[in-house]
């Protein structure tokens, strides 16, 4: 369980109802039939998933209240296209549509801003590791900050990067007069470049071949960085379920990549 909590203005979080699996079987069954009370049940009985799932984010935005919206109108779609037949729980189905469509926002609203929030974890870390530098003559590992800290490894490993400016690609460094010479002319590749991309698509291709479910478990766990239980908990399985579906996807991919 998340340590972070997510605040929404004017939702009060702790009095948001929490359905059982025949509540949601039953208003579906209802807003099928073209019950528009039944589909707004189903929304405010669905918003703690849209919350659970914004404390990922928790360091990347200041502005919740936007988020939360975003991740509304992803529970509003996956409430329109579930289908009971498929017999499925509605988290499983709902949670990587309310994922894509608040990706999709971050992605085409990026303006590189850090929140406070991760700013004084990174600042907290500088700090203890002058203080162990000074005291010991050695670095402290990020795994010790995150432990001194009381926060996650990819947290502090999020809030270190937070620190470095980005530089443009078209960042000019040489010119006599003549032509510039830009940062892309010097990193460029075109060799390694290649076999970058051509390995970059028979991954994609790969990945695509997969399950749903199968590519948000191996998204949640080696982009995001969750832990096995932590997606357990998310979509209500168990965590030998979730350690299962990982190894077989990574072991189709490995067959498929050879």
């Amino acid at each position: 369980m998340s340590k972070y909590k997510v605040e929404i203005s004017g939702i009060d979080t702790s009095n948001i109802p929490v359905l059982t699996n025949e509540e949601m079987n039953a208003l579906f069954t209802k807003f099928k039939q073209g019950d528009e009370l039944a589909k707004e049940m189903l929304v405010e009985g669905n918003l703690k998933l849209v919350l659970s799932i914004l404390k990922r984010f928790h360091y990347r935005v200041e502005n919740m209240d936007d988020l939360f919206q975003i991740g509304c109108v992803g529970l509003l779609k996956a409430i329109d296209n579930f289908d009971l037949s498929h017999e499925v729980k509605f988290s499983t189905y709902a949670v990587p549509m309310i994922l894509g469509e608040i990706r999709r926002y971050l992605r085409d609203n990026n303006s590189v801003r850090v929140s406070r929030s991760l700013r004084d974890i990174a600042y907290k870390t500088l700090k203890y590791k002058e203080a162990v530098y000074n005291k010991t003559g050695q670095e402290p590992s990020l795994e010790e900050v995150a432990d001194q800290l009381g926060v996650d490894l990819f947290d502090v490993i999020q809030a270190l990067e937070s620190l470095r400016d980005p530089v443009s690609m078209f960042e000019p460094i040489y010119s006599d007069g003549g032509d510039t010479i830009y940062l892309a002319d010097q990193i460029e590749d075109k060799q390694a470049n290649s076999s970058i991309v051509s390995m970059r698509v028979a991954l994609d291709e790969a990945i695509s071949g997969l399950e749903e479910r199968e590519q948000f478990i191996l998204d949640e766990r080696f982009v995001i960085g969750k832990t096995q239980m932590e997606i357990a908990e998310q979509l209500q399985i168990s965590q030998a379920q979730v350690s299962r579906i990982e190894k077989g996807a990574i072991k189709q991919l490995k067959k498929v990549l050879k």
